[in-house]
């Protein structure tokens, strides 16, 4: 993500949360779809600061609350039912993110929104703020992209499979 190193005004905005150890140590070393929790959360954070900004939004509690949005800790569900870690990654995940974020961090109540609501509408909770809106389509937007590379080899074996099966066809007319 060398996009976010050039920005210096982000890495301003966001360097209290980046700077905490605790934060990082926690976040960089939770699988997250393809990759990290920390880089999904630093992947949401800056597209939504950059959509913030060019709509003239308050940008800099975009920035901070989509870098916070999925902080949250899954060794405490560890021991949970299928169930409850469908509950936690749908809908509980949210409400442990801003505890966890007023803990560590001095959030606003914007930030707190945006944090809470970036699961809409799978959770009921209707944002209340533009920013909060933003954070939350843009989350969809990523999640879906990681979710996606995440299986992209298996849908090109799968299409290797296809071509193959259709060639062989194919080939027996």
């Amino acid at each position: 993500m060398n996009y976010l190193q050039c920005d210096e005004e982000y890495q301003n905005i966001v360097a209290s949360i980046m700077s905490n150890d605790e934060f990082i140590s926690q976040m960089e070393n939770i699988k997250h779809h393809d990759s990290t929790r920390l880089n999904h959360m630093l992947k949401v954070s800056y597209k939504a600061y950059k959509i913030a900004k060019t709509l003239k939004l308050d940008y800099v509690e975009v920035a901070r609350g989509g870098l916070l949005h999925d902080y949250y800790l899954d060794s405490v569900y560890d021991q949970k039912s299928i169930k409850d870690k469908i509950s936690l990654y749908t809908v509980s995940h949210p409400k442990a993110a801003v505890e966890n974020a007023r803990r560590l961090f001095n959030i606003s109540e914007k930030e707190e929104d945006i944090i809470r609501t970036h699961m809409f509408p799978v959770d009921v909770k209707v944002p209340k703020y533009a920013e909060s809106w933003i954070v939350s389509l843009v989350d969809k937007g990523v999640s879906t992209a990681e979710f996606g590379r995440k299986f992209t080899y298996q849908f090109k074996y799968s299409t290797n499979i296809m071509f193959l099966f259709l060639l062989n066809l194919i080939r027996v007319f």
